[in-house]
């Protein structure tokens, strides 16, 4: 009998429900129920409760630690470690966990990034327990979900603004859904997040500074052969990666992710995972913890997970693809389109409600997925450009059109329909083909938002799509409310929205020329790069959204930008420190060794037949002076950038830094580049393209 079958691991490590019911006394379980659906404060001895038997069963599983678990604005997790073991006063020890242990704890809150919200005088901040997240056990130690806090009580924490967001989004689409004549106690937003990766050898991995210290190559020529016979994407797995990806499996079920589909991407190198939908609190804390599982588990198979947005120049980099949907508590999915006239009226003032938060908040969505790794892939033929549009594909715009011209509707069987709120047709579900140029696709039930980087918390993406529904469904709710002919009124709203809004639909080639200048007309925003896009983010309308729906004070929403913006500089300013150490002790040496020992080779020849033709060394000779000489001078520029005053703010800062330091980086990797290629390999300091994007075999 296999002892790793998904039913019988799944979970395993998750001190899940099931748990919940079967080690709780009915009273504790009940409590603990009434929380997560109620938002009913949890009673001291309850949690008392709770804390003993978490710690039995984590015991049962050989635990010996605890930790608070929670998602600092670094973008990973942090975790603190404490023993459960108490002194008994005799010399022994007994293994406790308490209600307070449980429910708070207290890690040090200048020690992480806080964009000023926190002195580093000010050190105390708070960890707080997550009951609608279960806690689970991680290497030896049981982890409880937890948001962090200052001393305060601002949000210091990725966690925190989510939560607060599912709660302002399920209150807004409660009031609509009322309107309707349905009674829902919850709606949800639902995410299931695909990862995409790249896997290397560790040997060849440990032999270039580059991707040790950034995550990413600096250097590199274009190698002979890379992803044009398009003969990886969906390819037969290799045994190394397979049995990689069956370990990855059985770790993540074990933990309760719901790790579904795995397979070959385009890039030589490159996989994808994708999960079954969860709740967005779940599917956030589930790909952190896919992403570090990911990296343990590549390294016992001595391979190393790259989860940089572009790790290689040339071939396609790596993003997120997070399918986004609202569900209510009873189940029903509110973008599908329904089979009546009232179910399609629902989904299509969801559906104009999304509309308009995106037209009204394009730069908003721009900004969620801004960080320096993914300026290397928005828009390279692999991923969404950097201008905000939905793709609802022709079928849906047609039927949006005709709602717009209030003119009759032809479906795919000729048969005409006039639109109306009472004698709405049937709309198709996913009846046209998906648009991977395309940043916010509609695939049937879902919105796809695919600009996200692969190394990205998606937590900020979705509190931004979560507040701008809420806003506009309160919009909605306010306007329907107090009207006396609901139907008239509804029918007017979905008008009036779609027509106003309708320039943000667009189903073509978002890679096309034409776009970005038909994107201009439209008055759409073409936020290149993260710089630019943060330049946005504090927009009085942005802050005016947040403070609203109590997701962020403008306090809270001006530290997330300088965080950004501070982030941003340190990693554009580790990256030119890298290529400059990496060519003045490596490569530089290197290409002069090889020089000189080209240069010797001629004189030798010379020596012998004075008279022998060294054309082809002469040439090469010429191209590697000029060459490591244009190196050099790029790499002394590169230097004084780095020395030079960089603003006075963060702005300025990162402005500097993307428009001189990085434009320094690519003048100095042209020449590396190209030195390489007339380099002999067996000189060259570093494993090449070739070497590490085949390196698995």
């Amino acid at each position: 009998m296999c002892d790793n079958k998904p039913d019988s691991i799944f979970g395993s490590l998750v001190f899940n429900e099931d748990v919940m019911r079967r080690r709780l006394s009915n009273t504790c379980y009940r409590a603990w129920k009434q929380c997560v659906e109620e938002g009913t404060p949890l009673r001291l001895e309850t949690a008392h409760e709770m804390a003993a038997e978490m710690k039995n069963w984590a015991m049962d599983h050989g635990a010996t630690h605890f930790t608070h678990w929670f998602q600092p604005m670094t973008g990973v997790t942090a975790e603190k470690h404490d023993s459960f073991i108490a002194p008994d006063g005799t010399g022994r020890v007994l293994m406790q966990f308490s209600g307070k242990e449980l429910v708070r704890g207290e890690p040090d809150a200048s020690s992480f990034p806080s964009g000023g919200l926190r002195a580093t005088f000010e050190a105390r901040g708070y960890t707080a327990w997550d009951p609608t997240a279960f806690a689970f056990i991680k290497d030896g130690s049981l982890c409880i979900p937890t948001i962090f806090c200052s001393y305060s009580g601002q949000a210091l924490d990725k966690k925190t603004p989510l939560l607060r967001s599912l709660e302002e989004l399920s209150r807004q689409a409660v009031r609509v859904l009322k309107l309707f004549g349905m009674d829902v106690g919850k709606v949800v937003s639902q995410v299931g997040p695909e990862q995409e990766y790249f896997l290397i050898d560790k040997d060849v991995y440990n032999r270039r500074e580059d991707l040790i210290l950034t995550g990413r190559t600096l250097f590199g020529a274009k190698p002979p052969k890379g992803q044009e016979l398009e003969d990886h994407y969906f390819g037969t797995i290799k045994p190394r990666v397979a049995a990689f990806m069956r370990e990855l499996d059985e770790e993540l079920w074990k933990l309760g992710i719901l790790a579904k589909t795995k397979h070959n991407e385009v890039a030589p190198g490159q996989h994808e995972l994708a999960p079954i939908y969860a709740d967005a609190n779940t599917a956030c804390d589930h790909n952190q913890l896919t992403m570090e599982v990911m990296k343990k588990v590549a390294a016992r198979h001595n391979m190393v997970c790259l989860l940089h947005e572009k790790p290689f120049a040339g071939v396609n980099g790596s993003g997120k693809h997070n399918n986004w949907s609202l569900a209510t508590d009873t189940g029903l999915n509110l973008f599908k389109p329904g089979s009546t006239p009232s179910q399609n009226a629902r989904f299509l003032l969801f559906l104009a409600a999304f509309i308009k938060g995106v037209d009204e908040y394009q730069d908003l969505l721009r900004c969620s997925v801004a960080n320096p790794g993914n300026d290397h892939r928005l828009g390279a033929q692999e991923a969404p450009p950097a201008i905000i549009s939905i793709f609802l594909g022709d079928e849906l715009t047609a039927i949006v059109n005709a709602i717009i011209q209030g003119t009759a509707y032809v479906d795919t069987c000729k048969k005409t329909l006039s639109i109306g709120v009472d004698s709405l047709p049937p709309i198709p579900q996913d009846t046209t083909d998906r648009n991977r140029t395309s940043p916010l696709a509609f695939t049937g039930n879902k919105f796809e938002f695919r600009m996200l980087g692969s190394s990205q918390s998606i937590t900020g993406p979705n509190i931004a799509l979560n507040t701008i529904m809420a806003e506009e469904l309160s919009q909605f709710a306010d306007a329907l409310e107090g009207a006396e002919d609901f139907n008239g009124a509804l029918h007017d709203l979905i008008r009036d929205t779609l027509r106003a809004h309708q320039r943000i639909i667009f189903n073509g080639n978002g890679y096309e020329d034409a776009w970005i200048q038909e994107a201009e007309k439209r008055g759409l925003s073409n936020l290149t790069c993260t710089v630019d896009a943060l330049g946005t983010y504090l927009q009085p309308k942005h802050i005016e959204l947040f403070s609203k729906h109590w997701v962020f004070t403008e306090e809270e929403l001006a530290a997330r930008n300088e965080i950004h913006l501070e982030n941003y500089c340190e990693v554009i300013g580790i990256e030119a420190r890298t290529m400059i150490d990496m060519v003045k002790r490596s490569i530089f040496p290197a290409v002069s060794r090889f020089s000189g020992a080209t240069a010797s080779g001629v004189a030798a020849k010379r020596a012998v037949l004075p008279d022998l033709d060294c054309g082809p060394e002469e040439e090469l000779l010429r191209r590697l002076g000029a060459l490591i000489s244009r190196m050099m001078g790029a790499c002394k520029a590169l230097e004084d950038a780095l020395a030079a005053p960089k603003g006075k703010d963060a702005y300025e800062a990162a402005h500097y830094f993307r428009y001189r330091v990085f434009a320094g980086m690519t003048a100095l990797r042209s020449a590396v580049d190209e030195l390489e290629t007339i380099t002999a390999a067996e000189d060259w300091p570093y494993p090449s393209y070739t070497d590490l994007l085949f390196s698995v075999r």
